[in-house]
């Protein structure tokens, strides 16, 4: 297969081209700083000699967005909005100049888009969507992703969960705060971690591109959501770290302003089942946490 993955250079991207590249397929990576033969440069807002690319690829996957592990400022969150509009909206452009179009166009999105949630798991039926900063962000999103219906071309919104690996992402600092004893519940603890192994991640992107039938909003994260107590308490077990401070949500408050970060991150309970990956007959390879902690620390 020929894949192109948009902002392919962060902790997704890289390890999806390994993932792809070893299967045998043909990975090209769009980026603003190109150092490889098979990276292309795109500003992520113009359509560029990058849309050649797009003829005959079978698979295209965006992952363009600012990072939002940081502070909401006003040019923060316009950033954080246009970075993934502009980039969902040139690619459709580009599609749309093409002759023979790529067959599966996946897209990022996020489980951030429904609301906090300690007892309702929601599916993509019956999700429940809220209206702050964040979900509005989501919800643009795929407003933009799926406003053309393009012949021919599968369309994809992935409500990735947080995404467990040892090379980015969320763990390493995780283990670094369990290693350095503060690895304790974060508020009250009762909020929802839904996640997926990096692994089950990739595996679950090859899922759905070979299943034609599949289309739409999915659900990317493990089956098993858990207590952010539970969470922590089970990577101090498996790190056999034997205690772990507590962070009650006023310290969490005045060290996210030092880190360049937001409590929300932390604190809002993302509790999701992927419903849509089970029904299709995809088998994680880490259901549970204590699978995943096994396999990464």
């Amino acid at each position: 297969m020929k894949i192109i993955i948009a902002a392919g250079t962060g902790f997704l991207g890289k390890n999806l081209e390994k993932y792809f590249v070893e299967k045998g397929n043909e990975v090209y990576i769009l980026t603003r700083n190109p150092k490889r033969k098979n990276e292309i440069h795109w500003d992520a807002k113009t359509v560029g000699e990058w849309k050649n690319l797009l003829e005959n690829s079978d698979v295209l996957i965006n992952l363009t967005g600012k990072s939002v592990d940081c502070r909401y400022t006003e040019k923060n969150k316009k950033e954080i909005l246009a970075s993934r509009i502009d980039s969902t909206k040139v690619l459709q452009e580009a599609i749309d100049l093409c002759f023979n179009k790529p067959k599966v166009w996946l897209n990022s999105s996020s489980a951030t888009i429904y609301t906090h949630s300690e007892t309702h798991l929601n599916t993509e039926d019956n999700g429940i969507i809220g209206d702050d900063f964040s979900m509005n962000i989501c919800k643009s999103w795929e407003k933009e992703f799926f406003k053309s219906k393009t012949e021919n071309v599968r369309k994809v919104a992935l409500r990735t969960s947080i995404v467990l690996g040892n090379n980015g992402g969320a763990f390493p600092k995780l283990k670094m705060l369990t290693k350095s004893g503060l690895g304790g519940k974060q508020g009250r603890g009762n909020q929802n971690v839904s996640w997926i192994h990096i692994d089950d991640f990739c595996k679950a992107i090859q899922h759905i591109i070979d299943n034609e039938n599949m289309s739409g909003v999915i659900n990317v994260t493990a089956p098993n959501p858990l207590s952010n107590e539970e969470f922590m308490m089970k990577l101090r077990k498996e790190m056999k770290v034997p205690f772990g401070l507590n962070a009650p949500v006023w310290q969490l408050e005045i060290a996210s302003i030092f880190m360049g970060t937001e409590t929300e991150l932390l604190l809002k309970s993302r509790n999701v089942y992927p419903q849509k990956l089970i029904k299709s007959g995809f088998e994680f390879t880490y259901s549970n946490i204590e699978s995943a902690f096994n396999d990464l620390v």
